[in-house]
């Protein structure tokens, strides 16, 4: 009888060993689809992922070059004004003479005279 128990003991283990691998086969058979088709998905995820990645690096360089563009029209346009301020300043500064300088008689004949001398005939 004693050693009916270490036989017993044993088969009872192969057994438990045998359901134990019958159950891992089964499982592995009915989980296997499932886990291709996750391991698919995360796939095309990650290729989707890196497409938008470039796709905002693209944009991001995009943007930094418009905005270099547009502060260099904005220091274009500031030298522009300075140079047309410092041209109008000689022509304001005429039209601040000829207002000044008052000739007696006809205003159509004094505005002549004044805008003669001005230009120098």
């Amino acid at each position: 009888m004693i050693g009916a128990i270490p036989v017993r003991l044993v088969l009872s283990g192969v057994a438990l060993l045998a359901a134990g691998a019958l159950g891992a086969w089964l499982a592995a058979g009915h989980y296997k689809p499932q886990l291709d088709e996750a391991q698919d998905l995360a796939a095309q995820c990650r290729l989707a992922r890196g497409a938008l990645e470039s796709a905002v690096a693209e944009q991001n360089a995009r943007v930094a070059q418009l905005r270099a563009e547009a502060e260099q029209r904005q220091q274009v346009a500031a030298q522009a004004q300075q140079e047309a301020r410092k041209v109008a300043a000689v022509d304001y500064a005429a039209a601040q003479r000829l207002q000044q300088e008052r000739i007696g008689g006809d205003q159509c004949t004094a505005a002549a005279t004044v805008i003669d001398r001005e230009l120098g005939l």
